[in-house]
């Protein structure tokens, strides 16, 4: 997760440039989904093996969602031919958000979507593994998705809104229009910086679950009130 701002800024700029091709659209946001997919397989709970299959099956459809919402909206902005130039870039920008939200969150369920199947590991409050819970699996991906649907929040909303203000004023248009690129730059990577610790802060990494919630034979194994999984990030 270190790694995810260095990597992740470049494509958060470029997604936030408007632009008219739904090519370059589209790249982008594969370009983004690859990105959180290989983010999201080395951050899930590795306690149960996951194939490639899984893997390919998570990247397609996190890829699929993301691309499908943003050439999409693209369209109906061409199609909607009484909206004002202005008013069509100042949609363009906000594409993003809705497109990554939708995608991260099909992301994170469809690459770590084997947990569900078998279930990932609790342990007791002396880290000893008791069982595998399904249930405990559905409560850890229900956190890690909405962390992952808060996390672009702030990096791909905050920039289109400062700019729609900051490009109208006297200063930014007589000084700054001509390092227009920089200076979004400059904005997203201080929202990513702020965001990424906040959307992490969400749920703690190490969570826990009432015993009773949990199946029935894994109530039987332990006599604590309350047991732990790793969520992942």
């Amino acid at each position: 997760m270190s790694g995810f701002v260095p990597f992740g800024s470049p494509i958060v700029v470029g997604m936030l440039i408007p632009t008219k091709s739904l090519a370059i659209t589209g790249f982008w946001q594969w370009l983004n989904q690859s990105h959180n997919a290989c983010v999201n397989y080395c951050n899930r709970n590795a306690t149960q093996e996951t194939s490639m299959k899984d893997f390919l099956t998570g990247y397609g459809g996190a890829v699929g969602s993301a691309v499908s919402i943003a050439v999409g909206i693209q369209i109906l902005i061409r199609k909607s031919s009484n909206l004002k130039p202005a008013t069509q870039t100042l949609i363009r920008r906000f594409i993003p958000f809705p497109a990554t939200a939708t995608a991260s969150v099909c992301n994170v369920a469809l690459m770590r979507r084997r947990e569900l199947e078998t279930g990932i590991e609790v342990l007791d409050s002396n880290n000893k593994a008791i069982g595998v819970s399904k249930i405990a699996a559905v409560k850890a991906l229900q956190e890690t998705a909405l962390t992952r649907f808060f996390l672009p929040m702030p990096i791909l909303i905050i920039p289109p809104v400062v700019m729609s203000f900051v490009e109208k004023t006297h200063w930014y248009r007589k000084r700054m229009a001509r390092f227009s690129i920089a200076f979004q730059a400059a904005i997203v990577l201080t929202s990513f910086f702020i965001a990424l610790p906040l959307a992490i802060a969400l749920f703690p990494q190490f969570s826990e679950i009432e015993t009773d919630k949990l199946e029935p034979e894994l109530r039987k194994l332990t006599e604590e009130k309350t047991v732990f999984y790793n969520k992942g990030l």
